[in-house]
C-alpha cells in the first residue's frame, strides 16, 4: 500500500451520472468538507447534525440565488464507498443545474475530481483491494451476462481470494527460510523442503488455472471476431442479415457483390461475437476491387477467433477441387484455426441429399440462412466452438491484462522456486525468487504498488467514479 499524496486531503466534486439531458442527475462530493460545503448550500436544516445513510429534501441556494430542488444522500465516514465523509446530491437533470452546482461546490472548497478519483480512494482507504477497484470498472463496462457476472465476482472478491490463499502460504515459507538465514551459521532448516515442494506444485496448478482462464476472460470482456467466408453466392451476406435480424447486408445473385468486409456485433448467450462479412472467395477473377476484397478476406481470417466457412451443398465443384469444404477444413486445421464448416441452402438441395452428400465429415452445421433454418442451431455450435464448455462463470476468471501478465510472471518465480529445490540451492537464493513471487502478485491486489501505476489504472475510469 503507498502512503496518501498531496491533494488526498482535498473534497472532491463529480457528476456521476452520464452528461446530458434527463430526469435526474447525481452529483458525489467525498472529502472531509463534503458536509461542511452542501450545509452552507442547504438552509432547510443544519446536515451537520443527521445521522448517516439519510435523505434529506430542500433548496440548494448560493445566497438568494436557488440553484435547484434536490436529495441529499448522506453518507458518514467510514461507512461510505471512498470510506471518506460523502454526499451525494440528487437534482433535476439539466445540464445548466448540474453545472451551477458543481461550481458552486468548488467555490466553496471543493476541487473537481480526476477520473476514477472515487474509486481511487476507496482503495488508498481500504475499502476495496486494487483488483476489485478495476472490477468496478469492467462492470460499469459490461455489457452481456458473463461479463457482468464475471465482474462481479472479482468485486466481491473471488479473484482477490485466490490470490490471498497463493500469498499467505508463500509467505508463511519466506519467513522460515529468512528465519534460517539469521541462524545460518547453525545450519539448521526450519523450512520443510518436502512440504515446500509440495506447495509449490499446488501453487503452481493453481496460477496455471488462473493464467488458462485469460483467454475465456478475454472472451467474456471483449467478445470474439467470426469471420464468415466461403466462394460468392455461397449465402454469406444472407446469413449475416440472418443472424442480425436486419437487412444489413446487400444480397444480390450477382457474384463479387460484396466487395469489403462489413462487420456488425450480436449477443449469443451473454457473448459478443463479431461478424465479419468478407467478399467471395474465388480462385481467378479480373475484377481489382473483387481481388482487393478477397485479400482482406484472407487477413480477416487469420486474426479471427471463429471462422465460418459456408457453401452451398447444390454446388456441383464442392466435392472437387481446393475450394472444397474437405480441402478448406484441412487447410484451416493446418493453420490451427477455430473454424466451422456450415452447408447452406439445405431448402433447394433437400435437407436429407445434402446429409448424405457429406456423410462422410463430421461436425458439417446444416442451415438455410434464407429461410432461417437450423440457424440456432449453428448459434449453439458457435457458442460452444468459442466456450468449449467453459461456461461456469461463478469461478475465477481473468479478464485483466495486467492481471495476467503479473501472473505470467508469478508462474516464471515458482518455476525458478521448483527448480532451486531440485538442485538444493541454498535458502538466500530461494528466498530471492519467492520475494519475487510475492512480489508479482502483491501488484495485483495493490500490496506492493506506486503512484504512477495507479494513475493510469484509474485514469481510464470515468470522472464521476
Amino acid at each position: 500500500m503507498i502512503n496518501k499524496l498531496t491533494g488526498w486531503d482535498d473534497t472532491i466534486v463529480a457528476l456521476a451520472t452520464p452528461p446530458g439531458v434527463g430526469a435526474i442527475g447525481v452529483i458525489r462530493l467525498s472529502g472531509k468538507k463534503a458536509f461542511t460545503i452542501i450545509n452552507d448550500l442547504f438552509p432547510s436544516k443544519n446536515l451537520l447534525q443527521q445521522p448517516s445513510h439519510t435523505l434529506h429534501v430542500g433548496f440548494l441556494k448560493e445566497g438568494e440565488k436557488i440553484l435547484d430542488e434536490a436529495v441529499i444522500s448522506l453518507f458518514k465516514e467510514p461507512r461510505s464507498y471512498t470510506g471518506e465523509d460523502v454526499i451525494e446530491i440528487s437534482c433535476h437533470g439539466s445540464a445548466y443545474v448540474q453545472k451551477q452546482i458543481i461550481e458552486a461546490c468548488i467555490r466553496n472548497g471543493a476541487r473537481l475530481a480526476k477520473p476514477g478519483e472515487f474509486t481511487q480512494r476507496a482503495f488508498l482507504n481500504g475499502k476495496l483491494d486494487l483488483a476489485q477497484a478495476e472490477a468496478v470498472a469492467d462492470l460499469i463496462a459490461s455489457n452481456t451476462a458473463a461479463s457482468h457476472k464475471t465482474a462481479l465476482h472479482t468485486i466481491r472478491g473471488g479473484f482477490s481470494e485466490k490470490l490471498k490463499e497463493l500469498r499467505g502460504q508463500l509467505i508463511k515459507f519466506s519467513a522460515l527460510i529468512e528465519l534460517e538465514l539469521d541462524f545460518s551459521q547453525e545450519d539448521v532448516e526450519f523450512a520443510d523442503r518436502k512440504q515446500f515442494y509440495e506447495l509449490i506444485n499446488q501453487l503452481t496448478q493453481l496460477t496455471n488455472q488462473l493464467i488458462n482462464s485469460f483467454q475465456l476472460g478475454n472472451v467474456i470482456k471483449n467478445g470474439v471476431s467470426v469471420v464468415i467466408i466461403g466462394k460468392p453466392n455461397a449465402g454469406k451476406s444472407t446469413l449475416l442479415n440472418t443472424l442480425l435480424n436486419e437487412n444489413r447486408a446487400i444480397v444480390s445473385e450477382i457474384p463479387g457483390t460484396t466487395r469489403d468486409t462489413i462487420e456488425e456485433v450480436i449477443n449469443i448467450d451473454g457473448i459478443l461475437f463479431r461478424l465479419i462479412d468478407t467478399a467471395g472467395i474465388r480462385q481467378h477473377t479480373a475484377d481489382v476491387l473483387e481481388n482487393a476484397g478477397i485479400e482482406r478476406s484472407f487477413e480477416k481470417m487469420k486474426q479471427a477467433g471463429l471462422v465460418l466457412y459456408l457453401f452451398d451443398v447444390a454446388d456441383e465443384k464442392t466435392d472437387v477441387g481446393s475450394m472444397n469444404p474437405i480441402a478448406i477444413g484441412s487447410e484451416m486445421e493446418k493453420q490451427q484455426l477455430n473454424f466451422l464448416l456450415v452447408a447452406n441452402k439445405i431448402d433447394e438441395a433437400g435437407e436429407t441429399a445434402a446429409r448424405e452428400k457429406f456423410r462422410d465429415m463430421e461436425g458439417i452445421v446444416f442451415i438455410s440462412a434464407k429461410q432461417q433454418l437450423h440457424t440456432e442451431v449453428l448459434k449453439e455450435r458457435m457458442v460452444d466452438a468459442i466456450l468449449q464448455g467453459k461456461v461456469q462463470t461463478e469461478n475465477t476468471i481473468v479478464t485483466n491484462a495486467r492481471h495476467y501478465h503479473a501472473l505470467k510472471e508469478v508462474q516464471k518465480s515458482l518455476t525458478d522456486i521448483k527448480d532451486g529445490l531440485d538442485k538444493k540451492i541454498s535458502g538466500d537464493l530461494l528466498a530471492i525468487d519467492i520475494r519475487r513471487s510475492l512480489q508479482y502478485l502483491g501488484e495485483i491486489t495493490g500490496e506492493i504498488t506506486n503512484e504512477e501505476q495507479l494513475d493510469y489504472i484509474f485514469s481510464k475510469f470515468c470522472i464521476g467514479k
